[in-house]
């Protein structure tokens, strides 16, 4: 069983400062995507190229404490990219892909985080302009390569994936251009929401992120955010996916997916 998972640390720092190095290590994924790393090189170096012994590979953001985004595994890429020839959003540190080819095959797995709307319209509007850009290259990498595209994509897809969804349809992260988005991404566009394939009917138990305003982790008011977007070869292998909320690392929560490669 392979063990892919994903999270977003909202600060690197902070996570490792609640636990997150402990956990990794008893929960012993064999490749962990983060996204939201909110550090620069010098902040990495000496103490976040490893994480309980997984190596570390990155996509940094040029503005300081913001974005950035990682992958920690146990195996060594053959090839390591970073960015994906985007002058707008590439400088945001949005996009990690590791390569592991054999001759048999060629596969990825990548680290990504979308942009989230929710401070103003001029977020939103670059966030649509991301959602543009990066679908014909999810397509032009799926024509090519199986992958498997793990992260805070900011989008909750359906009704059941968020507490409030009537109080929320005009909001970012639920709006109809949004998951008209990732509709077409999941039937033309051929790819799989894993968890969706394992648990397709699970409401409060999906959720990924809560926000830090009133008790909505208490009370469970959360969202879907956090994704395994997978090519169908690699989707099928899919065994088994968990949500640990026993502790709290960041406001997201990691999720993990067994794969029977």
């Amino acid at each position: 069983m392979f063990k892919l998972t994903s999270l977003n640390l909202n600060g690197i720092r902070s996570a490792t400062s609640k636990g997150l190095e402990a956990w990794l290590a008893q929960a012993a994924p064999d490749c962990i995507c983060v996204q939201e790393v909110k550090a620069q090189a010098p902040d990495l170096a000496d103490r976040f190229e490893e994480l309980a012994g997984l190596r570390g590979y990155f996509h940094l953001a040029e503005k300081k404490g913001y974005s950035g985004v990682g992958i920690y595994t146990k195996l060594e890429p053959g090839d390591v990219v970073v960015g994906y020839n985007s002058p707008e959003f590439d400088p945001e540190g949005r996009y990690v892909e590791l390569r592991f080819d054999t001759l048999q095959r060629k596969h990825s797995i990548i680290s990504a985080y979308f942009p989230s709307g929710s401070s103003g319209e001029e977020r939103q509007q670059a966030k649509f302009r991301f959602l543009d850009e990066f679908y014909p290259h999810m397509m032009a990498l799926k024509a090519e390569r199986d992958y498997i595209l793990c992260g805070d994509i900011n989008i909750a897809h359906q009704e059941i994936d968020l507490k409030n969804y009537k109080g929320n349809k005009k909001n970012s992260g639920f709006l109809p251009e949004e998951r008209a988005w990732m509709t077409k991404l999941l039937t033309e566009g051929g790819m799989v929401d894993v968890y969706r394939t394992l648990e397709p009917t699970a409401t409060d138990a999906c959720y990924t992120w809560w926000s830090n305003r009133g008790e909505a982790y208490a009370k469970n008011v959360g969202w879907r955010l956090d994704y395994h977007l997978a090519t169908p070869t690699l989707a099928a292998g899919a065994r088994e996916v968990a949500i640990y909320k026993d502790q709290r690392f960041s406001d997201h929560a990691p999720i993990t997916v067994g794969y029977a490669w």
